[in-house]
């Protein structure tokens, strides 16, 4: 209690500090990868598992929903999530008998919480506190602060239509808001999915629509994690949640191929896992999945490595923020006989404890490459999700939309 009570105080101090900040700059929220919610509609023929539900009438919630991650309702869960992908055309489609679709788009309520049924539950905030900083200093919901949720299993080449609705949003949120300039703020993969968006959009249009890009925990040149997701599978921190049960949903993800280390970042001796035969780095990706028999892993990477590889910079003014001083997955370590079935041990490296901080400096290049400002701003021990909710974090983004940066 004493700690929640403490990390309002700190808000509402930092809030109280901002008050006379007045909305300068539109805002739009981009999330990452898990933070949007999801909704679907059945209509099956078959399902794994009796208690899965074969039809229904309209779309409901399933990421996040914690109902769908219990023991047995589980197997309903990764069978309906799962995408299909066709090695032909190099794209994905939902599970057979699954018609998805984002909630929300332009408001902020499917990025604020994760499950929308679970408001009381302070780990499934998201956006939550960051948007009530916002409103607090003036900001409206679904006017001044806004958000473009995605269906985060896909990677940018997946993701046209989204990008088309994305470039409406930020014109209409222009318009809205006195043909003022917005200020995109991102978190995690976002953050890439926002720059292959920035990169393919003319100069004179970002010129025109975008005052700045805030970049919370950019995952820049991949990460570590999702070689466990594609190997043992990740128990996403849940205990009721057995890893290998979860992997053929997590491996379907186009998302999961585009997030792995970028050789751009990694070079060929550096091992990301270890087995009792053999060791994998970014320089043998098609043997690990040979390995691991999956191969439609290796022709989604194919398809993704590519996107942002050259980091091209978005020639905007950018405010690179993130964590660093945390344990992050920088090797996986799998014993004899354990590869890839079994959780691996973590071999630890700095981050904020799901990106490695190499790819979050990734930012920095830019530096050299734009002639607008790259302004570098970290905290230590602040986590990957967390820092959402974090008062120093919240006072920064507050302070960049009302132009006191």
């Amino acid at each position: 209690m004493r700690v929640v009570l403490s990390l309002f105080f700190a808000i509402y101090t930092t809030l109280s500090q901002l008050a006379e900040g007045v909305p300068k700059y539109p805002v739009i929220l981009v999330p990452g990868d898990g933070g949007s919610q999801l909704e679907v509609k059945l209509n099956k023929t078959k399902v794994p598992h009796y208690i899965c539900e074969k039809h229904t009438d309209t779309f409901t919630s399933i990421w996040l929903n914690l109902e769908e991650l219990l023991p047995g309702v589980l197997d309903c869960f990764v069978d309906n999530m799962k995408l299909r992908y066709n090695r032909t055309t190099h794209k994905t489609a939902d599970s057979e008998g699954t018609e998805f679709q984002v909630p929300g788009w332009g408001e902020t309520t499917s990025v604020e919480w994760l499950d929308p049924s679970s408001h009381y539950v302070s780990s499934l905030r998201y956006f939550n506190l960051m948007v009530q900083g916002l409103v607090d200093v003036g900001y409206k919901r679904g006017v001044s602060v806004r958000a473009a949720p995605y269906d985060f299993r896909r990677a940018p080449n997946e993701l046209g239509e989204f990008y088309k609705k994305f470039h409406v949003l930020i014109e209409d949120t222009y318009k809205l808001n006195n043909n003022t300039k917005v200020v995109l703020v991102a978190h995690s993969m976002g953050n890439p999915v926002t720059l292959y968006f920035l990169n393919n959009v003319p100069q004179e249009w970002k010129d025109k629509y975008i005052q700045s890009f805030v970049t919370l925990a950019g995952v820049w040149g991949g990460t570590v994690k999702p070689l466990r997701l594609f190997s043992s599978g990740d128990d996403l921190g849940l205990l009721i949640v057995k890893a290998i049960t979860v992997r053929p949903e997590q491996r379907s993800m186009p998302s999961t191929a585009f997030l792995m280390p970028s050789d751009r970042f990694w070079n060929a001796s550096e091992v990301l896992i270890y087995t009792e035969k053999k060791n994998y780095t970014v320089a043998n990706y098609k043997e690990f999945f040979e390995d691991i028999d999956f191969m439609d892993g290796w022709f989604m990477r194919q398809d993704t490595e590519n996107l942002i590889k050259d980091l091209t910079p978005p020639n905007l003014p950018v405010y690179c923020v993130h964590g660093f001083g945390l344990p992050t997955p920088a090797g996986l370590w799998f014993g004899p006989g354990e590869f890839p079935d079994t959780y691996p041990k973590q071999i630890s490296g700095d981050g904020d404890g799901t990106v490695n901080i190499r790819s979050l400096l990734g930012c920095l290049r830019w530096r050299k490459q734009q002639k607008q400002t790259v302004e570098h701003f970290t905290v230590k021990g602040i986590e990957h999700m967390h820092m959402l909710s974090q008062p120093p974090i919240i006072k920064y983004v507050i302070e960049v939309a009302t132009g006191k940066r």
